[in-house]
């Protein structure tokens, strides 16, 4: 997960010469998104522990598609896919100087503002892992 998905996605080739403040960045963001797929792991703990005989059919059956949508609440999913795209604005877009052209009529960001739920896909492949049932 982290070799083929996670660090591709979020590196980009070639050398920037800052090669102490990267390497500071990249285990800050390491540690982050460890921290993050731990979490993803103990609430898909919990939920199963909730209801145990809905994810076990999942599993057994083999349907990802109906464990990602056990482990989701679409409420406060798009409540954390709205303050992020909000913080992204905000915080993200090219800075324009005075007397440069308006900043409204063309904006730049710097990051893409969206939400990738990488918990539910960790989730998913650790609920089967962790009890020993009918794995993929």
């Amino acid at each position: 997960m982290y070799f083929k998905n996670l660090l591709p996605r979020s590196i980009m080739a070639g050398d920037d010469g800052s090669h102490g403040a990267t390497a500071l960045c990249d285990t800050i963001s390491l540690q982050n998104l460890s921290k993050r797929i731990h979490y993803g792991k103990f609430v898909a703990e919990v939920k199963f522990l909730e209801s145990p005989g809905l994810y076990e059919a999942a599993i057994v059956e083999q349907d990802r598609d109906k464990l990602m949508e056990l482990l989701t609440f679409e409420a406060i999913e798009a409540t954390i896919k709205m303050r992020v795209e909000v913080k992204a604005k905000t915080f993200g877009h090219e800075v324009r100087i005075m007397g440069e052209e308006d900043q409204a009529a063309d904006s730049t960001y710097k990051i893409k503002p969206s939400l990738s739920p990488i918990y539910k896909e960790i989730g998913s492949c650790h609920l089967p892992r962790k009890f020993k049932l009918n794995t993929y």
